[in-house]
């Protein structure tokens, strides 16, 4: 989504796909409660991190990113999608005129040099005009997808604040430990939304990072520093990512009370084996003991007004089975006033490297009918937005056609 590391996760081999759900976990559309056929998420994500899905490459032309923006705008309008999500500040840096951080390379090629035009300010007009929703996408503390703080500017706040940042896995990050750290990375992204009309602040799964094998991320000082009430380095860091997700919950409304704050995280809190209250899953990657990110914690407590867990396996996956982790995040959501919405795996439609079920063009489709047995679920986000102007064997084309005949607004 930095969604480029995350697909590191292992899981067991394919299993055979479970049986389709029992017709009286899915009523026919007709039986719907009238706000599931006229509100609910259809959403994307756009991401911007390595050029994932835009603009395709560095140093285009003003005129011809704002072109492919657009078409990136028209094609959620044309598979009737409501909700566009756009990563925004992708690695410590702004595809707004930010008074913290620099101009993203992304765009121009070149850290901190202007392109020539207010991409956010664009994307929510034009979005807007459409009829879409724009959520502003932040990664809180990347700083780098390499560990060379030298390739930074010399005014970038990581260069000035070295103290911030630590090396891992390749990467450069800010120390979540900190609480400078943290109040400046609020104030980077709350720039933006008090510029912005933006309609949601949205995280994607970067909090600590994800584990590399045989690498120790180094906050040792911050943990003597402030770490002195916990009982474990665990339960602290998961107390600083805590923090920060209800601080910018505040700030976002006091700032943009309009405005929902969601976030997107791997879709395993912890697994059974290791929890009784975890998902029936065998994931090699928990949330809650690896990103150090209590996501349950956050819906339960409704620190949040949504939540995106990326659910991207198929049915029938026995490390991590669509079917079971789909009603285990309803049971979460369960009288939560945490809105669930359902992350999709569209990039691996197709991709000859995933799995059969994945070759299937009605895989997708069959995510979204299983979801309809479930009330708690407000709908489903695709990743990503190339593979959805791609559609590679139709699977997009086929939820449109079974799910998406009539126009929805999202749900508030």
């Amino acid at each position: 989504m930095g969604r480029v590391s995350r697909r590191a996760f292992a899981v067991a081999a394919l299993s055979a796909l479970t049986a389709a759900p029992r017709a009286s976990a899915a009523p026919a559309p007709a039986a719907r409660p009238p706000r599931r056929a006229l509100t609910e998420m259809r959403g994307m994500w756009l991401a911007t991190v390595v050029n994932r899905d835009w603009p395709t490459r560095q140093g285009l032309s003003a005129s011809e990113q704002r072109a492919e923006l657009i078409r990136h705008l028209d094609t959620a309008v044309r598979y009737r999608l409501n909700t566009v999500i756009l990563q925004v500040r992708p690695a410590a840096d702004a595809l707004w005129p930010s008074a913290h951080e620099p101009w993203s390379q992304y765009l121009s090629g070149s850290q901190g040099r202007a392109p020539g035009w207010d991409p956010l300010g664009t994307a929510v007009r034009q979005a807007h005009a459409r009829g879409l929703e724009l959520h502003a996408w932040f990664n809180p503390y990347r700083v780098a997808v390499h560990d060379d703080p030298a390739r930074l500017l010399p005014s970038h706040p990581a260069r000035r604040h070295p103290e911030w940042v630590v090396r891992y896995g390749g990467k450069l990050y800010y120390n979540p430990g900190l609480p400078e750290v943290r109040a400046f990375v609020q104030d980077a992204m709350m720039d933006a939304v008090a510029k912005y009309p933006v309609d949601g602040v949205h995280f994607d799964d970067y909090f600590y990072p994800y584990p590399v094998a045989g690498q120790t991320f180094d906050d040792d000082a911050a943990y003597r520093a402030h770490g002195g009430g916990f009982s474990t380095r665990a339960a602290w860091r998961r107390d600083n990512i805590d923090r920060l997700v209800r601080e910018t919950a505040s700030r976002v409304k006091k700032i943009r009370p309009t405005a929902r704050f969601g976030i997107s995280p791997f879709g395993v809190w912890r697994n059974a084996a290791t929890d009784v209250r975890g998902s029936d899953t065998r994931a090699g990657v928990q949330t809650y003991d690896d990103l150090y990110a209590d996501t349950r914690k956050w819906v339960r407590e409704g620190w949040i007004d949504y939540i995106v867990p990326q659910l991207y396996w198929n049915i029938g996956l026995a490390a991590a089975d669509y079917a079971k982790l789909l009603p285990w995040w309803a049971e979460v959501a369960k009288g939560s006033r945490t809105k669930l919405y359902v992350g999709e795996a569209l990039y691996k439609a197709g991709d000859p490297a995933q799995p059969a079920a994945w070759q299937d063009a009605a895989e997708l489709s069959r995510h979204l009918a299983l979801a309809e047995g479930h009330p708690q679920v407000r709908g489903h986000v695709f990743f990503a937005a190339k593979d959805l102007a791609e559609d590679r064997i139709g699977a997009m084309a086929r939820v449109a056609a079974d799910h998406y005949g009539r126009p929805a607004g999202p749900p508030r």
